[in-house]
């Protein structure tokens, strides 16, 4: 007989598990909370840029805006991550969720007093960037405490919804908020959005890692950065998970093309481009709607490999044709491709991994994705610079294919791995 933690039926096969949602009230409660709050960060994160380039009319200055978040991302990262396993984490939480609304209401109050100080806003979307980095592995590591492990497929798949819904709903409503209202209005509805997260923060119970006493009985000491690498460096399954995203992101990453590729191949503009850069997104939220078959699946490893080379696959055929729509679909093929990845890397991380070290592997799992795809910008952009935008995109994507080949082989156990036994 069905229980509701076993949900039948073809509806729970095809669409998103909601399961979590109906079983834990405080998953529910961090979820809804994380999505409000999400779709309001990237709200800001449009006006922010709009009103660097409305001061300064330089795209130069705007293309800093990223840079002030991803140095704090890649910094703090590993760091926020050692304080998720050493403090309460729904301590860690409130303290970073309530720094980030503090920010939101100093780019409010700003704009209210027309403060027309670029500076500013870089120093305030540095400080955001670090408050995220505390949070991030903080909220992430409560998700195993929260939920049972046969649960863990279907919760990630839903957060994989909310991050790809709120970089695709969050600047297009922000836009419309900001050239009906200002810049203030969209800052101020970024503060109300926060109250969603910290109110869910505010009802979780306390979670504290769960450390192991030492030899003599005394608490541990305060957790290390190098001692979350060093067993990161010592879990084959959970070190693979980190090589075939990086060889998805960094080598098979055409997103730095897509001006120059609107142009040469499908004769655009820059209403092409937003179709272009869109395409994975809008793939990505259909992969999470239709996502209720993915917790059946018990070879979370081998799900990966193959996810991978689908993205890699994905995008070498997108390089190779010349037809818009027909280059979108495959976009979106790849969109998909990689919220299957992140959705059983995720779960690996979080099942495989003990308490007392899931808030560092969740800080490295930051610094990659953050990391990886400005590295596969970068080097998209000089392999076109040195060859073609066709080469660099077709060469990256059967490179992916063929790394993500090489990594199965070279770790046979990895494509064996089972939900049911998760073994780092």
């Amino acid at each position: 007989m069905p229980t509701e933690t076993t949900p039948t039926g073809l509806r729970s096969r095809i669409f998103a598990d909601l399961t979590p949602l109906r079983t834990s009230a405080d998953y529910r409660r961090l979820w809804t909370g994380n999505t409000v709050s999400w779709v309001g960060q990237q709200m800001t994160a449009l006006a922010v840029s709009l009103q660097v380039y409305d001061i300064t009319h330089s795209t130069f200055s705007v293309g800093l805006v990223g840079l002030c978040s991803l140095v704090p991302l890649v910094v703090f990262g590993l760091y926020g991550g050692a304080i998720a396993d050493t403090v309460d984490r729904r301590t860690l939480g409130l303290a970073s969720a309530l720094g980030a609304t503090a920010m939101s209401v100093v780019l409010a109050t700003a704009a209210l007093l027309h403060v027309q100080q670029v500076w500013l806003l870089y120093v305030v979307v540095a400080l955001q960037a670090v408050c995220f980095a505390m949070n991030s592995p903080a909220r992430t590591s409560m998700i195993p405490r929260l939920l049972p492990t046969e649960q863990l497929p279907a919760a990630n798949a839903l957060n994989s919804l909310t991050s790809n819904l709120g970089l695709m709903g969050g600047p297009m409503l922000g836009g419309v908020i900001v050239g009906m209202w200002g810049y203030q209005a969209a800052y101020l509805i970024d503060v109300v959005a926060f109250s969603a997260s910290l109110y869910a923060m505010w009802r979780l119970p306390s979670m504290r890692p769960e450390h192991e006493p030492g030899a003599d009985g005394t608490k541990p000491k305060r957790a290390s950065v190098l001692d979350g690498l060093r067993f990161l460096a010592t879990r084959p399954n959970l070190r693979m998970t980190f090589f075939a995203d990086m060889a998805a992101m960094v080598l098979a990453q055409p997103r730095a093309l897509f001006p120059a590729v609107a142009v040469l191949w499908f004769g655009g503009d820059a209403k092409t481009v937003g179709l272009l850069v869109a395409a994975p997104a809008v793939g990505a939220v259909l992969g999470g709607l239709f996502s209720g078959w993915l917790g059946a699946i018990r070879r979370h490893g081998l799900a990966i490999l193959l996810a991978v080379a689908a993205w890699g696959a994905a995008i070498a055929v997108f390089g190779m044709t010349r037809n818009l729509w027909l280059g979108l679909v495959f976009l979106a093929v790849a969109g998909c491709a990689d919220t299957v990845s992140m959705v059983f890397r995720s779960t690996m991380l979080q099942a495989a991994t003990p308490d007392r070290m899931r808030g560092r592997l969740q800080g490295v799992f930051i610094v990659v994705v953050a990391g990886g795809p400005r590295l596969g910008d970068f080097l998209a952009g000089s392999a076109a610079d040195l060859a073609t935008p066709a080469v660099a995109v077709v060469g990256g994507g059967l490179a992916c294919v063929v790394v993500v080949a090489l990594l199965g082989l070279s770790r046979p156990a990895f494509a064996r791995y089972d939900a049911r036994d998760p073994q780092p």
